[in-house]
């Protein structure tokens, strides 16, 4: 099995060309982003006490971190990414993970049709599967929202498992909020993704009952993000699809421009690049 470890090291080599292009982009995850949430991975594999009774299903698993961390504890793990650099990425550190299949089905060697927990641990995204059936957001044809995704996940746990729900915590508690707020500013004609826009109160637990689950606990972690320099921590925080429409109707130069500008309070005297956030997780239980 391959370990979790390779993923924390190559962000403190950076290459000499950026991040710009989409596939680019996947691998600027894989290699730099994607381990600022392990605290927030760990965090809910100790809470449920993952181990070799546990079937995982990870949903917008993106390349895989989390489900390496889980099989890591013995968990049998898949998952499902409709993107397909990131998919290829998880495929290739040897994790069972597929895209839409038939009738929005899973597709490819998965060991159940149902898990005893699945994880939506970016929630903020939707880029999962929907529903059979299920009608789209107006104008964005394909995509689901956050209610579908959940209504998704509920369908593919067995009764008595769980799902976990995880995103930002409230904005005045994440550093990374004003980083952020680029995509925002930036994304002039076309609607961004709003990262905090399930950071209320309640939120996260008002998407769970609605799909019928029953909300069976909650924590906060803290996921600092911590890249070795500037270049390292744009390309981190490019590489979270949070600034593709910002790109689309801004240009990538002038929203990378932006982006330095906005980090720089952030950096540190020995040029690393450091910001605290919160995260907040709810667990929900399927009771049938």
């Amino acid at each position: 099995m391959a370990s979790a470890q390779v993923t924390g090291t190559t962000a403190q080599r950076p290459r000499a060309h950026g991040g710009a292009s989409t596939h680019g982009r996947a691998r600027d995850w894989a290699e730099i982003q994607e381990r600022m949430l392990v605290p927030l991975y760990q965090a809910v594999y100790e809470r449920l006490e993952v181990g070799s009774a546990t079937s995982l299903l990870g949903l917008g698993c993106r390349s895989g971190l989390s489900l390496l961390l889980a099989a890591e504890r013995g968990a049998e793990v898949a998952g499902l990414e409709p993107d397909t650099e990131l998919r290829e990425l998880a495929q290739g550190r040897h994790l069972r993970v597929s895209g839409p299949g038939h009738h929005d089905r899973p597709s490819g060697p998965f060991p159940r049709t149902a898990q005893s927990l699945v994880t939506l641990f970016e929630l903020w995204q939707a880029p999962f599967l929907r529903q059979s059936g299920a009608s789209r957001p107006s104008g964005e044809p394909g995509r689901p929202t956050p209610a579908q995704s959940v209504a998704r996940a509920a369908g593919l746990t067995l009764p008595g498992g769980h799902v976990v729900l995880a995103g930002w915590g409230p904005p005045e508690r994440c550093e990374s909020a004003a980083v952020l707020d680029v995509a925002r500013r930036r994304a002039a004609r076309t609607p961004g993704c709003d990262p905090f826009a399930l950071s209320t109160p309640g939120a996260l637990e008002t998407l769970l009952t609605g799909a019928g689950l029953r909300p069976a606990g909650s924590g906060r972690v803290n996921c600092p993000f911590a890249y070795p320099d500037l270049e390292s921590a744009v390309r981190g925080m490019l590489s979270t699809g949070l600034y593709e429409a910002a790109i689309e109707d801004s240009g990538a130069a002038l929203v990378e421009k932006e982006l330095e500008e906005a980090l720089h309070p952030f950096v540190q005297r020995d040029a690393s690049v450091r910001m605290a956030n919160l995260f907040r997780y709810v667990i929900a239980e399927k009771l049938r």
